[in-house]
């Protein structure tokens, strides 16, 4: 005898889906639904094939001229593919353009959050609308602009902090100065800064704003200051978003060309102060002699660029990486 009873009122166990409940969730039933995910997939796989015809075609272009090469692509000092045999190197360029993107960083980062944070948590509404319409407008700048603003304007004015940082500084060999235009790699560090400042700040604003409103208030009233909330709330939930957007500025200064080449006087060696006239990236050198050079020198030219395009990839997927550790960022503040 069944000894178990039955609840009358109890909801139904759901059974499972059938055919048409599975494809109606999915989103499949509808033809501007499949259309939607077949051209979101294409264009995927289409950009995906436009990444792996780039690399390709740099790959190959780079091992015609690499074969050729009679000294060490990655230690040589000299850039001179016209002779016969071809001898050419990126030390000076790699040493460039990673020193110059580091103080950029160090430059921009600190600056870039402190400015997000006073928009989003002490400015008043009508004065960070402006604020953040301004720092939307000087991302839109083009980068030839800059350059012409560095040349005309920042570099004549860069002989105070090249003589103060030589009186005080000096001593270390970083920091000396001879003297010279201040055409050199910390010159093109400060533009580079000015010019990715836009990018981090606007992403790091964004991912303050999506810090739970509930996280804050909790804080404020047990007591903590404005400061305190930041510190204890605002900073480590955007912690990874602003590294994420430092690093996309990042990328940003490894590639620039036009703007660092107005300001900097290319020379093929490496000085230990950052004073010194000279020095080199890799787009500024591409952007330099790739009009003038011969067959030969392109295809030199352009296996320095698979070495860029390779560091501008891992920086960007390092960036997505830690984006994607943080799923929260969507609808957080909700």
């Amino acid at each position: 005898m069944d000894t178990t009873t039955k609840n009358p009122t109890a909801p139904p166990v759901p059974g499972p889906l059938g055919a048409e409940q599975k494809r109606a969730a999915r989103g499949a039933t509808r033809p501007g639904d499949r259309i939607f995910l077949g051209l979101s997939r294409g264009s995927g796989i289409l950009l995906l094939l436009i990444m792996a015809a780039i690399a390709a075609f740099l790959t190959y272009r780079a091992a015609i001229v690499l074969t050729k090469d009679q000294g060490n692509f990655f230690t040589t000092f000299e850039w001179n593919p016209t002779m016969d045999p071809p001898v050419f190197g990126i030390a000076v360029l790699a040493f460039g353009t990673v020193v110059s993107s580091v103080i950029a960083m160090a430059l921009a980062v600190p600056v870039a959050v402190s400015i997000a944070l006073f928009i989003t948590h002490y400015a008043p509404r009508k004065l960070g609308g402006p604020i953040a319409y301004v720092i939307d407008l000087l991302a839109a700048v083009p980068s030839i602009v800059y350059g012409l603003w560095g040349a005309l304007v920042l570099v004549p004015h860069m002989n105070g902090l090249f003589g103060w940082l030589d009186s005080y500084l000096g001593w270390t060999g970083i920091f000396e100065w001879q003297g010279g235009a201040p055409r050199s790699l910390l010159t093109a560090s400060v533009l580079l800064a000015i010019m990715i400042l836009p990018i981090i700040t606007n992403v790091s604003r964004e991912v303050f704003r999506q810090v739970p409103k509930m996280q804050e208030e909790a804080a404020l009233a047990l007591g903590a200051t404005r400061w305190e909330v930041i510190r204890m709330s605002v900073l480590p939930f955007g912690r990874s978003g602003v590294i994420s957007a430092s690093m996309l500025g990042l990328g940003r200064a490894l590639g620039e060309t036009m703007a660092v080449a107005t300001v900097l006087s290319p020379t093929f060696e490496i000085h230990a102060s950052l004073l010194d006239p000279g020095g080199g990236t890799f787009a500024q050198n591409i952007a330099s002699k790739f009009g003038e050079a011969n067959e030969q020198g392109r295809d030199a030219l352009i296996a320095s660029g698979l070495v860029l395009f390779l560091i501008t990839l891992l920086v960007n997927g390092a960036a997505r990486a830690i984006i994607a550790r943080r799923k929260e960022y969507s609808g957080a503040s909700a």
